[in-house]
């Protein structure tokens, strides 16, 4: 706004006192102080407000006004409230800085004058940003893209001061605004996604808002770009799916243009993620073909031909065949009618990004075919290294949902399940089918265990542990409680401590020395508790069978 326009306010009470020939000025923003040096406070284009408090004596409004002159002030308007008149030492001031200065009536808070400027300045800032949004949302979708989500959301933080950031699903930072500051923490990103995907569960319309260390955040959905709210018949095939502008403001109270503005930012950032997905269809379609030719029994050296299409697509520049691992992934709800193919192969493109990469194009050399409620991904790798004992390095189950556990576990609610699966690195086409049973296998090793996201590897699967999955309940049941319920009664009646004494001898591996000093116990001790758990349960500790039966119910109490 103009600082005429200011005059031509009665409700401001302002009177000129000096600078009419400057009064064309813009006002970006407004600034109550009454230090005698605010300049670390201004960045330029202020009015600033003073109630004259600095003043001592004349000789103070000299550097006063200098100093801000200096900043890139629009005008200073001072109160009459203290001092009645504004001093005349202040006026000549202004006068030789060409400094323009209002007199502000005693009945006229400040706080009505910094209510009136930042609501002119906001509402023009904002119709300047809506036909910037616009006439980029024209470019994008005519062209080639206009720079991203960045160069939307750096509008924000220069023309409104909305500090945004653009995430993905499970809290990956897609995006966010140069003048944003410093990057959102990681922990941060997942507490705001889970925000928006339990809110996207229980049907609330967004912006979603929210409290979080003391930051208030607004969360607004990003939908693929000409689908409405009520294009999915169900939320669950797409909530996994699609990503979240989040805004550090309260936008309860913001105006309608405003919200709308916003919107129009959202289905901005949509036209880029729908170009992101376009991107993928070489991917995806190179997957399907790899993993139809394995499981139709497809001779490996058909599937190697298509392995070598696929190396140059994943991996520009690769000049080695790598090494391949493959990924299963299952999504299921309950209840009929929610397809979980799709949304589990959208899901798995995400979870297997770097969890600290950054922007919408990570997922490059990630390739994920998906058929019935299954998606399968071909991720090749460069290099594997060697551990000390032998075995390959890759991917890992638990590290990949390590960082996403919390907002998936949002998103699937009480009605869902993400199980998921990795075999170990192959080296050429014959392996791929064993891979891609090792996968499926691993992954029925996941959905055996409980909670709403489990991942299980390969190297579980050479593992006692494979096995206790898939005892039936009752039969666990029976078997622990024949073991263990006559110890746990004793040591619930005399404090004896049999279990832990079982546990810790089983884990000794049977030594009474080890034992005894790890429980801190004379070794006679010791041997009267173990005496005490053969009369128990009729079972000899010094045998390998009944050693391993104990293991096992441990195991699986």
């Amino acid at each position: 706004m103009r600082l005429r326009a200011l005059l031509d306010t009665d409700a401001l009470g302002l009177r000129l006192l000096g600078g009419e020939d400057e009064l064309d000025r813009s006002v970006r923003g407004v600034m109550t102080t009454d230090l005698r040096d605010p300049s670390r406070y201004l960045s330029g284009g202020e009015l600033v407000l003073t109630g004259l408090a600095w003043r001592r004596d004349a000789d103070d409004s000299e550097p006063f006004v200098r100093i801000l002159v200096q900043a890139g002030v629009a005008a200073l308007a001072a109160g009459e409230a203290e001092l009645g008149d504004v001093p005349d030492d202040l006026v000549l001031a202004c006068a030789r800085h060409r400094l323009p200065l209002f007199a502000v009536h005693e009945s006229v808070a400040f706080a009505t004058i910094t209510e009136h400027v930042v609501r002119q300045v906001s509402g023009e800032r904002a119709g300047d940003l809506a036909a910037v949004v616009d006439r980029h949302r024209r470019m994008m979708t005519s062209g080639p893209a206009g720079g991203g989500p960045d160069v939307v959301l750096d509008l924000l933080g220069s023309d409104l001061d909305l500090r945004a950031w653009v995430l993905s699903p499970t809290g990956r930072l897609i995006a966010g605004s140069k003048v944003s500051g410093p990057e959102l923490p990681p922990e941060t990103c997942a507490k705001l996604a889970a925000e928006h995907l339990a809110a996207a569960r229980t049907g609330r319309r967004g912006p979603h808002r929210l409290l979080l260390d003391g930051t208030r955040y607004s969360l607004f959905p990003i939908r693929s770009s000409g689908r409405s709210p009520q294009a999915a018949r169900d939320v669950r095939e797409t909530v996994l799916s699609d990503w979240l502008l989040a805004v550090e403001a309260d936008a309860g109270d913001w105006p309608e243009e405003r919200l709308d503005l916003l919107q129009g930012v959202t289905q901005l950032i949509a036209v880029e993620r729908d170009r992101r997905d376009a991107a993928r269809t070489v991917r995806r379609r190179l997957a399907q073909e790899v993993l139809e030719l394995v499981q139709t029994g497809a001779a490996p050296g058909e599937i190697a031909a298509r392995l070598r299409v696929a190396a140059p697509v994943l991996l520009p520049g690769l000049g080695a065949a790598p090494h391949w691992q493959v990924v299963v992934a299952r999504v299921e709800w309950e209840g009929d009618g929610v397809e979980g193919g799709p949304v589990a192969q959208s899901l798995l493109e995400e979870v297997l990004v770097d969890p600290m990469a950054t922007g919408p194009e990570p997922s490059d050399r990630i390739a994920v075919a998906h058929t019935g409620d299954e998606a399968i991904a071909l991720v090749p790798l460069p290099a594997v290294s060697t551990e000390h004992d032998g075995s390959e390095t890759g991917l890992l189950a638990d590290a990949l949902l390590q960082s996403v556990r919390e907002p998936l576990s949002a998103g699937l609610n009480d009605d869902g399940r993400l199980t998921l699966g990795v075999s170990a690195a192959v080296h050429s086409a014959e392996g791929l089918r064993g891979a891609l049973e090792e996968a499926r296998h691993a992954r029925r090793v996941a959905a055996a265990r409980p909670g709403r996201v489990c991942a299980a590897g390969h190297q579980e699967l050479a593992s006692h542990v494979l096995l206790l999955p898939f005892v039936p309940d009752d039969v666990r049941r029976a078997f622990t409680a024949r073991l263990l319920d006559p110890l746990t009664e004793y040591d619930r009646r005399h404090r004896a401590e049999l279990i832990p004494t079982l546990e810790a001898f089983l884990e000794c591996d049977g030594s009474w020395t080890r034992c005894a000093t790890r429980l801190h116990l004379h070794v006679n001790t010791l041997r009267y508790r173990v005496g005490r758990i053969e009369q128990l349960t009729g079972r000899d500790l010094s045998r390998l069978e009944d050693k391993l039966d104990f293991f096992l119910a441990l195991r699986m109490s």
